[in-house]
């Protein structure tokens, strides 16, 4: 129900966005994180969601449709969305003094902690660190460090229990909300930023296709005989 704010001439699109969320000036740090967190989240390697939109594109479909593919599987929780997920995981914690407790219980109970771990990176997430920085120059920022103590609180006991580090999702929750972002909209930025590593895949595709259809190996039960429906 808000008016749409114009964008100003002559400045970043980090700056852009950020102004055109609020209607103010965001402060200088504000918009160098912004702009170190999309260069961070343009592409990376042959993820899920770029896989997604090579499928599309090796059939000879429409960039559009590539581009669809690709945000279809970003918004899964195991993807894009897991920055989300770590939102949720701070705002139910509360506060430095819950962290323990509800991280402890999550962990007894065998529950996934949201923001740890990669299938690439196994010794953790180079990209991780720079929102770390981020994370910590925002709130110093904002007056208000709460998040990142609450983060790095939360990495100490997953990275020493699980020996599972921190990846790009968990400290971009922190900045993001930070940055006044409301968590709704943590995935299509994400998409905002992809959407030129997809667009680089796309015609790199196009450019030497060759239809992506990988095969199946079969491990079911063998030599079946058909039982009719009445006696099943």
């Amino acid at each position: 129900g808000l008016e749409p704010i114009a964008p100003k001439q002559g400045v970043s699109i980090a700056e852009n966005f950020l102004y055109q969320l609020t209607g103010k000036d965001p402060e200088e740090t504000a918009i160098r994180a912004f702009d170190q967190a999309l260069v961070l989240h343009a592409d990376h390697e042959l993820n899920a969601s770029t896989f997604a939109a090579r499928v599309t594109v090796a059939t000879l479909s429409d960039i559009y449709s590539g581009i669809t593919s690709a945000i279809g599987a970003l918004k899964g929780p195991l993807h894009g969305g897991a920055n989300e997920a770590v939102a949720k995981t701070l705002e139910e914690i509360g506060g430095l003094d819950q962290v323990d407790s509800y991280i402890q219980a999550k962990l007894d109970n065998r529950e996934k902690i949201m923001g740890f771990g990669h299938r690439v990176y196994k010794n953790g997430d180079p990209r991780a660190k720079h929102l770390h920085k981020m994370s910590r120059e925002l709130g110093q920022m904002n007056g208000d460090t709460t998040l990142f103590d609450m983060s790095v609180r939360i990495e100490e006991i997953v990275t020493g229990q699980k020996g599972l580090k921190p990846n790009v999702d968990f400290y971009s929750a922190s900045v993001y909300t930070q940055l006044g972002i409301k968590r709704d909209l943590f995935t299509p930025i994400f998409a905002v930023s992809r959407v030129s590593g997809w667009t680089a895949h796309i015609l790199e595709q196009y450019e030497n296709n060759r239809l992506i259809r990988p095969r199946a190996e079969y491990t079911g039960p063998l030599d079946q005989k058909y039982v009719s429906p009445e006696l099943r």
